[in-house]
Formats: structure tokens, sequence, C-alpha cells
């Protein structure tokens, strides 16, 4: 492969337009008060990211990735015996994530396990939220992961509790437009530092500390919630959604995964499962560069401080490509810019890939992972800036070339972050996950 290009997403990975605009949405400006304790903490219930091994688990797979599907397809792609396939699949219609398709039947095929079976992704939604430093998304997705409609909001400033419940009233609003769907779980998907099992998070950016993320987005919509680290999240994704030709793409293995935008992150599989350290992921923003820019901790050159959205809008306007007056600046402005054939604008872009491709080929030589995703909009939203970040990676990788690919989710990796979370628990255990929301929505 040439150094000056990544591998592009493979040809069976489906990529699904949203049926609903993204819209820039305000806050609302009366938000009923966060509560200040869980009031039910079986609400708040920890991200699964694995490829489950159940029975239950493998035949909703396989109607996610595949369905309309027979039965005995289905047997032969988990691996599970007739009998097995019929009986979760008849537990799988009893809880409603499945159906029939009795007009596929083939003609003269006598008995029901002749008839071909799908996701019900008409009768439900999860409700994914992404919280980033500046903007958050939220999202409406069905069974099989496909986004049904999103909306943008500017990140809210001042307390951070109330903050957390203007997002959740947003959420619950927007959800309300598919009136005709169950909800059954909502996903968060956040920086900072997060604890799955509680939902409780710390965002030094956004100055929150321990706080109860996921029992104030449970208690406003009522449904069961799991919060998560984003960049374990967007890893997730790669893991559960992607939904690449399951006899080409390797299973198992390590997969290292970049995110770099507003802020950057690292996250990891292995052998199908999203490490999730008990601790909270590892930072890459304090990782070494040779930019001479001053970080927020003392010291000079620091990953995020050189490539982070803010870092880079603050040197376009010193360099006086985006005019501070008036309107806040964004990072739109810079990119129309260098799409536009300013020079200097796209200088700016280029510096950013390259110290990303270096950082990039830094990790990798450490972890040695069998393969590399980058996702963001840092990697994204300028095509032009993609081969210095191969360039600059070639050039300073000591290792043979694998598999390295930028995330075909492309903009909208936030998004399905969130998508991710919130099917994460269905995915992993459908039938009890089908229980516990309509426990929780009972108000068990």
């Amino acid at each position: 492969m040439p150094a000056s290009t990544f591998a592009t997403p493979h040809p069976g990975q489906k990529k699904e337009p949203m049926s609903v605009s993204t819209l820039v949405a305000p806050i609302p400006t009366q938000v009923v008060a966060a509560p200040s304790a869980p009031t039910n903490r079986v609400r708040v219930v920890a991200p699964d990211f694995r490829i489950s091994d159940s029975s239950a688990a493998a035949v909703l797979r396989a109607a996610v990735q595949h369905g309309p599907i027979a039965r005995d397809a289905a047997a032969r792609i988990t691996g599970a015996s007739i009998a097995t396939v019929n009986r979760q699949v008849a537990a799988l219609l009893g809880s409603g994530l499945l159906r029939e398709r009795a007009d596929l039947t083939e003609p003269g095929a006598i008995g029901r396990p002749r008839v071909p079976f799908e996701v019900d992704h008409d009768s439900y939604l999860t409700v994914g939220i992404h919280v980033g430093a500046v903007v958050t998304s939220v999202i409406a997705a069905d069974l099989r992961g496909r986004i049904l409609g999103g909306v943008e909001i500017p990140t809210p400033s001042g307390p951070a509790e109330r903050s957390v419940a203007a997002i959740a009233y947003s959420a619950r609003k927007f959800a309300a437009r598919w009136h005709r769907r169950r909800p059954l779980w909502t996903g968060v998907a956040l920086g900072g530092r997060v604890d799955p099992e509680t939902g409780i998070v710390d965002h030094e950016r956004l100055g929150w500390h321990e706080v109860p993320v996921g029992a104030i987005v449970a208690d406003v919509l009522g449904l069961p919630t799991s919060v998560a680290a984003h960049v374990e999240a967007m890893a997730a994704a790669e893991l559960l959604l992607a939904q690449r030709n399951p006899s080409d793409t390797p299973r198992g293995g390590t997969s290292l995964y970049v995110y770099a935008r507003e802020t950057a992150g690292v996250a990891i599989s292995l052998d199908d499962r999203v490490h999730t350290p008990n601790n909270g992921p590892g930072s890459i923003a304090h990782l070494p560069t040779v930019s001479d820019v001053d970080c927020e901790c003392g010291q000079r050159g620091c990953l995020e401080a050189a490539v982070s959205d803010r870092a880079v809008l603050t040197r376009a306007v010193q360099l006086g490509l985006i005019d501070p007056a008036g309107s806040r600046p964004v990072m739109g402005e810079l990119y129309r810019a260098a799409r536009d054939g300013s020079l200097p604008a796209h200088e700016l872009l280029v510096e950013r890939a390259r110290i990303l491709g270096r950082a990039v080929a830094t990790l990798r030589d450490v972890l040695n992972p069998d393969r590399v995703i980058l996702g963001g909009q840092a990697f994204t939203e300028y095509p032009a800036a993609v081969p210095h970040v191969a360039e600059a990676f070639a050039s300073r990788s000591t290792l043979t070339r694998k598999d390295i690919r930028i995330t075909g989710f492309g903009n909208r990796v936030q998004e399905f972050a969130g998508a991710v979370t919130s099917l994460s628990a269905i995915y992993a255990d459908p039938i009890p996950a089908v229980r516990r929301s309509a426990g929780v929505r009972a108000g068990a």
C-alpha cells in the first residue's frame, strides 16, 4: 500500500443516511432541577462492549447483519444447532425483538421453521447522546443500529447537574417525535472519567466532578441508561455496528482506535471486546509532539494542545485566516477556507495531520495491534489532509504496515458512539434487557 493512502472502509460496510436531517436546536430555557441522587439505581446499567457468545445474542446478531434470514442459514452463521436456533428465535419473537416474514417464505415450504425472520426495526428505538466539549448530539436509532434522525445542541455551561438535565430533557423531547416506536434504552457517551457501573462522571474540561449522569438521564427519560467513555464507545461502534462482511474481516486479535477532534483519545479492543479499564480509559492528551504550543498542564507540545479544534482555531485567528470579530469562530470556517483554495488554511490543517500521523505511529509501534482505526473530524473532515497523516505515519513507524484505515462512520462517529452505548446491553443479552426496559418503564 502506498505511504500516501490509507485503507478505505470495507465495501461490505453499510452506511445509512439519516431519515431526519440533523438540526440545531436551542437548550430549553426552563429546566426542572436535576435529582440530587438516583431514584432507582437499577436504571443505570454498565454498557457491554463485546460480541456476546450467548445463543440469543448470536441469533439476534445474525438477524441484524443478515436479515431477513432463514433458520438454517442462521444456524450456519452462528454455529448453533437448528434446535437451538429455533428455541432462540421463538424466545426473541416472544420478546418482540424479532418478527417473521411469511411473505418471503419459499413456495412449497412447509412449517414455521421455513419462515424467514428479521429484527423488528419499526417498533422500537433507542436514544443515543454524545456530550462533546462544545456540541452535544442526540440521536434515535433502530435495533439494527441505523440512525433514524439526530439533533445537535450547544453543550450547556453552568452547574453540572442542571446541564445534564437540560441535555436529558432535550433528548426526551426529540425522542417523542417517534411516537409510534417504543423507546427501550438510553446511551450516553462523553469524555472524561466514567464509572460505567454507576454512571458517575468526572469531566475536567466541562468542570464536572462526580456528576450522576446516568441517574439524571434515566430519571428524565424513564429508561435504563448506560454511560460510557466516548472513545471506548467509538471503538465499540466499529466492533458492533460496522457490519462488515464477516468472511473478509478478521475476528479477534487487537484493534487500536485513535480519536481526535476537540479532544484526543485511544481505545483498545481485545478478542472482540473493547477494553474498559476499571480506572477509566488511558489518556494521550499529553503525549509529547514536536509542536511548540503551550499546554494547560504547564508543558509544551502536548498532543491535545497541538491538534484540538480549539488549538487549531486559535492558530487560525492568529494567522488572520478567520476574523475573530462578530460571531464565535468555528472550525467550519477554517475547513471552508481550505476547500476554497486558501493555501495558509490548507497548510495549517496539513500541519495538524502530520502531528497526528506521527503520534499514531508512536502508539502503533508501542502497542503493535493487528489493526488501527482513525476516527474523529480531525481525520475525516478535510480529506485533503489524509495523505499527510499517512505519510507522517509511514515516516515514523518502524513496524511492517498492516491494516490501517479511516473509520467508515465519517463525521458521524459521535452519533454512532451514542447509538452503540444505547444498544450494547440489548445486543449482549437481549431478552433480559427487554425485560429490564419494561420494568423500568413500569416503575419497577
